[in-house]
């Protein structure tokens, strides 16, 4: 059972910061101080529960370019156990029921080996590769 919820509490965004710190910062050796920015306050983050258990976490936020969809991660245990689309699902959900997303785009920086991932919900890749905290990106748009 994974139920993703948009979170509400200090103690749930501690908690995603937790598993983006054990994703990004541990296993990807992103540096601490490149995975938190000035835009924690104004996204809109979510918290996936795998059987009871916090296990991955999303955001979204307004740019000047539309909605970028950010910081998706699963802790690796819970990886191919369909987590990443139920979030994914859910934060397409949230922004789609949102009245100010209307006919912005949406995009994001999905890291190479999770392109194909995205591509099943409309994704579509734009120019060349390009690298972000050394982990090779593409910017991919969501096609209507």
């Amino acid at each position: 059972m994974i139920e993703v919820r948009k979170i509400e509490t200090p103690q749930e965004q501690a908690i995603a910061h937790k598993i983006r710190e054990e994703v990004f910062v541990k296993e990807q050796n992103v540096p601490f101080a490149e995975e938190y920015d000035e835009y924690e306050q104004t996204s809109v983050h979510f918290l996936a529960f795998y059987e009871g258990k916090p296990c991955g976490t999303a955001r979204w936020r307004f740019t000047e370019n539309g909605i970028k969809l950010e910081r998706f991660a699963v802790l690796k245990e819970f990886r191919n156990k369909k987590v990443g689309k139920a979030i994914l699902e859910a934060v397409l959900e949230n922004i789609k029921n949102t009245t100010e997303t209307a006919k912005k785009t949406l995009y994001l920086h999905s890291q190479v080996q999770v392109v194909g991932f995205y591509e099943k919900f409309g994704f579509q890749k734009i120019g060349e590769t390009f690298q972000e905290c050394d982990i090779w990106h593409y910017k991919m748009i969501k096609v209507f």
